[in-house]
């Protein structure tokens, strides 16, 4: 039996032979095609081609290429016309009445019939919003839904959602490739082995997936899009996505020119990369391109409310730690400048409501007196706490560690496997913990909905246990207002209430970082790290 990494080998030796029926590979046009085919790696595997199944990023980034919802994000989260060209919400914010194109067909197939294909109907996305929230089906993103009340076609191009109350955010959702619409003639044909053998209307059609080791996506060449010049899109004709799962592979292989971007910055290679400012390092810059922008992830540590142990219960001590610690310095040594203190709450930079006058500034002399006051009112001398991470985030506790054992705090860094972390975090077994929130939609009640009391994890997120009747009445009321510059001031309210409780410790607000070969046009970046590939072009002569 061929070994993966084997497999991998041969798969970049004869890609152009498999991606192509255009030639063979003996004739001498073949090696012009590689700039036809972009290639990267997903070191985290990919679960599912299923969309209403696409939780993780890896799984959204494949779903992203072939399928398609009622509406989209541009680059700047703008949500924007998909399929449903159009739409108008009603005067109560209750109806959204879409209208769609028709011009959008499904990939071919057999399940079809004779044309193979078939037009997208408003009845596709009712089928595929009742599939997404039958509960046989147990699919993760059915909560996108649960808000709304119902939703029918009123015709093939007209489609009706009614919500149970007015949710702002709402269009955002619909964004989310859980929402994508799929054919009921095929999924009911393949049932669970839709995730291997999916069928979309996306710039890209399924071709070959052998797990854990190439996926391989052509080009839709009746996808519906077409670029500001008329020009159908996309303009690759494939896309080539191997599976080696250690990151310095990964990283040679880039460097080799056998992939042809990283979406990420690794511990493994960062030094090797960027200089200590986070700039690439010279003998990189004439073959690497390298962009970057905000991301909508905040990482943080956090308090488990209801706990035991008095240092965690006093606010003296949570306060301590949000002052004791240089988060500037943090991000310059151990991630080479790549993102930003958290120095404004928990709301990320770019979404409205964050606002830096709220959050914790570095000020060790403070710590330090917050922790005397605590063990001169505690009567505990030697006042101590467990932080609880994985491997990949030891580096931040321990800089944290050191960082407050100048105050008088000891903090004890205790490594689990990640799946065991966000059990014990769900389950209130940890005091302390690290954790991130990433955007799941454009609006910052996402990242408010974590301290809402009726959230209480493990049915819920808020992981804390924090309840603060004032907030939760202000979370309820934001929902009733439409004006964005109403809602980001009760929005910034609520996350002042939150980090005056001190019942977290933003650490920094991440950046989408990517690397790309010199001969890639297109890619760009967006708040949320979505891959987008309809645009990209290689360059032949570089």
């Amino acid at each position: 039996m061929i070994k993966p990494i084997l497999k991998q080998v041969i798969f970049y030796l004869s890609i152009s032979c498999i991606f192509f029926s255009l030639s063979s590979c003996s004739n001498n046009n073949s090696k012009n095609k590689d700039h036809l085919v972009f290639r990267y790696n997903e070191h985290a595997n990919i679960n599912t081609l299923d969309p209403a199944f696409a939780r993780t990023l890896q799984d959204i980034r494949v779903a992203n290429q072939l399928f398609n919802g009622l509406v989209q994000m541009d680059s700047v989260l703008n949500i924007v016309p998909s399929i449903a060209k159009s739409w108008n919400i009603s005067d109560d914010a209750i109806t959204y009445t879409f209208n769609l194109r028709n011009d959008v067909f499904f990939h071919k197939h057999p399940a079809f019939g004779k044309d193979s294909t078939r037009t997208v109907t408003a009845h596709d996305f009712e089928y595929s919003l009742n599939r997404l929230r039958d509960k046989k089906l147990a699919a993760p993103g059915s909560w996108v839904l649960n808000k709304v009340d119902d939703f029918k076609a009123v015709n093939d191009s007209t489609f009706k959602i009614n919500l149970k109350q007015p949710f702002p955010a709402f269009i955002g959702l619909l964004s989310m490739k859980y929402c994508s619409v799929v054919p009921k003639e095929v999924v009911e044909q393949y049932g669970i082995d839709f995730r291997s053998q999916p069928i979309g209307t996306g710039p890209f059609k399924f071709k070959r997936w052998e797990e854990n080791v190439k996926l391989v996506f052509r080009k839709n060449k009746h996808y519906f899009e077409t670029d500001k010049n008329g020009k159908q899109l996309p303009y690759l004709e494939a896309v080539a996505i191997t599976f080696l799962p250690d990151k310095q592979s990964e990283f040679l292989q880039f460097v080799q020119g056998n992939i042809d971007f990283l979406n990420s910055l690794d511990v493994s290679y960062k030094d090797e990369l960027l200089t200590s400012s986070g700039s690439l390092r010279a003998q990189y810059s004439k073959s690497v391109n390298m962009i970057r922008g905000p991301y909508l992830n905040s990482e943080y540590l956090g308090f488990y409310l209801d706990s035991k142990t008095p240092e965690i219960k006093s606010p003296l001590i949570r306060k301590a730690i949000n002052y004791g610690f240089d988060r500037k310095k943090m991000i310059l040594y151990l991630r080479n400048g790549i993102g930003n203190p958290a120095n404004g709450g928990f709301i990320p930079m770019g979404l409205p409501g964050h606002d830096t006058s709220i959050g914790f500034t570095y000020q060790p002399q403070k710590a330090k007196a917050l922790v005397e006051q605590f063990k001169k009112e505690s009567g505990i001398i030697n006042p101590e706490i467990t932080l609880n991470t994985t491997s990949n985030y030891l580096s931040f506790c321990e800089f944290i560690q050191r960082e407050l054992e100048k105050a008088g705090l000891k903090i004890h860094v205790d490594v689990m496997p990640e799946s065991t972390l966000r059990s014990a975090r769900s389950n209130g077994k940890v005091d302390m913990f690290r954790s991130s929130w990433i955007a799941d939609y454009l609006d910052a009640e996402n990242y408010l909905s974590i301290f809402y009391s009726k959230n209480f994890a493990p049915k819920g997120s808020n992981y804390f246990h924090f309840k603060n009747t004032i907030f939760d009445s202000l979370y309820n009321k934001a929902f009733t207002i439409n004006n964005i510059e109403q809602r980001k001031h009760l929005y910034t309210t609520m996350d002042s209430l939150a980090m005056d409780a001190a019942i977290m410790v933003p650490l920094y607000y991440d950046e989408v970082i990517r690397f790309t070969r010199k001969n890639i046009e297109g890619l760009g970046i967006n708040p949320v790290d979505m891959l987008d590939l309809r645009y990209v072009k290689k360059d032949p002569a570089n």
